[in-house]
């Protein structure tokens, strides 16, 4: 039988999704019951202790199959209604140990800081050539002139993807991960997206070349390799993971920086403060809204509440970054603030295996930024902003902004 959805829980509702961070203060507390969108109850943990705690915590599981087996259970279906979704997102972030062990070691081989610190110099010239672009214009769309386009085109390049696949990608990746409750059509772009990336795993492994996946292919442990569909699995998260976060990391750094001109000042006038301030963006307004979906294998106590066996936990990640218990004056940008501590990444075992790209990407892309537009703006109300209506990606449909005069 389906659980029936009290109408007073709180819910992933467009004020939570359009303020959240003031919706957020308000369920600040012990976890809580909390309505998902898919109709069934889970429980929405906001403190910095417990966040910290549960992700690392191994009677929480993110196995997909029994996610996908505990949803329809709840649902009172018969079998999932996932389908192609679930298929494409069974990857090492939805497996527990010792699958998950097996595939993080396997990926750890392949993509290494020395394959990360290599990128540098083109991810600078892919910045230059973004914002030679954008100068000598009034305005742009900060997220599809720049804050997109970069990210996706490093990861295409680290995993060989074809540039022309790109915008279907984009297209079919933004679906998936949109958490839409229109099945049929998270289905289909999931359908869309295995198919090309198949045909990426099999072109790769016929015709090799220096990029991360063909190596990802041909990595082994003890003579151990990856499947075909672990494969494709993993170019999927790479490539969705690879760019969704650092789009999103790069726009709300820029949003948070025009709403705080004194801090982008800082920034301006001493760019050594750059790496710091990318951890105090990732922990002031971080692109992920809520931890990607787990469950109680087992009864959990977490501050102060019980959440029985057999329960969704939402972890909310921006809610703990703007902890006052941990983090003093949460509610203000400090690109000054003393780094580290923050959950933007996650925590334990699923620790985000790119976020040194991300990092590097989002401190490349933020200085050149500033330096070469002293006089960027916002181009509309704030009012009129509006966030992607997504649990996962905390992130802007748009970002217009008026760039003034360009700097050589």
């Amino acid at each position: 039988m389906s659980v029936e959805v009290p109408e007073d829980l709180p819910t992933l509702d467009e004020l939570l999704l359009q303020n959240a961070h003031g919706r957020l203060a308000e369920l600040r507390g012990p976890a809580c019951p909390f309505g998902n969108p898919w109709g069934y109850v889970s429980h929405l943990v906001t403190g910095y202790e417990d966040a910290r705690t549960l992700l690392a915590d191994p009677r929480l599981s993110k196995d997909q199959q029994r996610v996908d087996e505990l949803i329809a259970s709840k649902l009172g279906l018969a079998d999932s209604a996932a389908g192609a979704a679930s298929e494409l997102t069974r990857n090492m972030l939805t497996s527990d140990p010792p699958n998950h062990t097996r595939l993080r070691k396997l990926v750890n081989k392949a993509f290494t800081p020395r394959t990360v610190a290599r990128l540098r110099p083109r991810i600078e010239q892919l910045t230059r050539e973004l914002l030679d672009e954008m100068a000598g214009r009034e305005q742009v769309d900060l997220m599809t002139a720049f804050a997109l386009p970069l990210p996706i085109a490093v990861i295409c390049e680290l995993l060989g993807v074809d540039p022309r696949d790109r915008g279907d990608f984009v297209g079919w990746s933004n679906t998936v991960l949109s958490g839409a409750v229109d099945v049929d059509a998270m289905n289909a772009a999931a359908g869309q997206l295995y198919e090309l990336l198949a045909k990426l795993v099999e072109d790769k492994r016929a015709d090799p070349g220096e990029d991360m996946l063909s190596e990802l292919i041909q990595v082994s442990e003890e003579g151990d390799r990856l499947a075909a569909n672990e494969l494709v699995g993993m170019a999927f998260l790479l490539l969705s993971a690879g760019y969704e976060t650092t789009v999103n990391l790069i726009g709300n750094a820029t949003l948070a920086l025009l709403r705080a001109p004194d801090q982008a000042a800082k920034l301006r006038a001493d760019p050594s403060l750059l790496p710091g301030a990318v951890e105090e963006f990732l922990r002031y307004d971080g692109p992920i809204n809520l931890a990607t979906t787990r469950f109680t294998t087992e009864e959990v106590e977490v501050g102060g509440a019980t959440i029985a066996a057999g329960e969704f936990v939402e972890i909310s990640l921006l809610a703990a970054n703007r902890d006052a218990d941990k983090f003093p004056d949460p509610d203000e940008l400090d690109v000054t603030r003393a780094a580290g501590g923050h959950l933007a990444f996650g925590h334990g075992i699923h620790y985000c295996v790119g976020a040194p790209l991300a990092r590097m990407e989002a401190e490349i892309a933020l200085g050149g930024l500033l330096s070469r537009f002293p006089d960027l703006a916002l181009a509309v109300p704030e009012e009129e902003l509006r966030y992607r209506t997504s649990p996962l990606v905390h992130g802007l449909e748009s970002l217009p902004v008026r760039l003034g005069t360009a700097r050589s």
